[in-house]
């Protein structure tokens, strides 16, 4: 497989230049390219969401990987001129943007690492949080500041948090208004490493490399029986759980995966 970051796929799709993606082996690299601090806006949020769709219909792509341009920002959020007139209008449109954009990303169908590069503040951190696993550097600060302009988390901090830290952290952060570096953020669960400075990103690739040996059938079984919790007491799904895993014997993929562990081989998938 091939280490080399090249650029994905150009000119299939529109994508905003707030917004860069490469392809390392079968990793999607997406960096929110959006100076001075990788503020999300209606551009960037309608282009995540477009490319999540692509991304969803490429069999070759079986992870992604986000994190912000330059070494002081993964993202601060939203930009807040959007808000300064008080239009309730644009203001719903925006809510609704962060919505699609961020539950699209929580339900990308492979697996997705948030590389948290610097700040992730307000829908920054909402972004992080809807990806399935978080690598943050040390200098990192994390925060979900809305209430203290007067707005609140509408991009699903309010709901990903607590399912996260617990409530008594969540409302720590939210209401509180407290910041939290990475060495507090692994401790109480917000991200699953810390790295230095500068290598969330390699972290990150690697990490996402792994999941290349893993089936792309069983991820995509995998991950909704996982997150399903969220929604359901965990009792309720161990029947669905049974069945996914008999549901797996339809796939190719399902005997190319057992042979080859018979056979001492590299699996070949063909993601069927």
């Amino acid at each position: 497989m091939s280490t080399a970051i090249e650029p994905y796929k150009p000119g299939i799709f529109d994508l905003t230049h707030k917004l860069t993606v490469e392809k390392h082996g079968h990793t999607a690299l997406l960096t929110i390219n959006n100076p001075p601090a990788n503020t999300w806006d209606r551009e960037s949020l309608i282009g995540l969401r477009h490319l999540i769709e692509h991304l969803n219909r490429d069999d070759d792509i079986y992870a992604l990987v986000i994190t912000g341009q330059g070494g002081k920002f993964f993202s601060a959020g939203a930009d807040l001129k959007l808000f300064a007139d008080g239009d309730k209008a644009r203001a719903r449109e925006m809510a609704s943007r962060f919505g699609e954009a961020f539950e699209r990303l929580r339900d990308f169908r492979g697996v997705s690492i948030a590389a948290i590069n610097g700040y992730a503040m307000g829908g920054g951190l909402e972004c992080a949080m809807a990806c399935d696993i978080r690598i943050a550097e040390r200098q990192a600060l994390m925060a979900l500041p809305e209430a203290s302009v007067g707005l609140l988390p509408c991009a699903g901090g309010t709901q990903n948090l607590p399912w996260l830290v617990g409530e008594g952290w969540a409302k720590r952060m939210i209401l509180c208004g407290e910041r939290v570096d990475a060495d507090t953020a692994l401790r109480i669960g917000l991200v699953e490493q810390v790295v230095d400075e500068g290598e969330a990103r390699g972290h990150a690739l690697l990490l996402a490399s792994k999941v290349a040996s893993q089936s792309p059938v069983a991820v995509r079984a995998i991950k909704p029986l996982i997150q399903g919790a969220r929604e359901r007491a965990p009792t309720t799904w161990l029947p669905a759980e049974r069945e996914r895993f008999v549901d797996l014997f339809d796939a190719a993929d399902t005997r190319e995966g057992v042979n080859a562990f018979l056979e001492k081989r590299p699996a070949h998938w063909r993601n069927t």
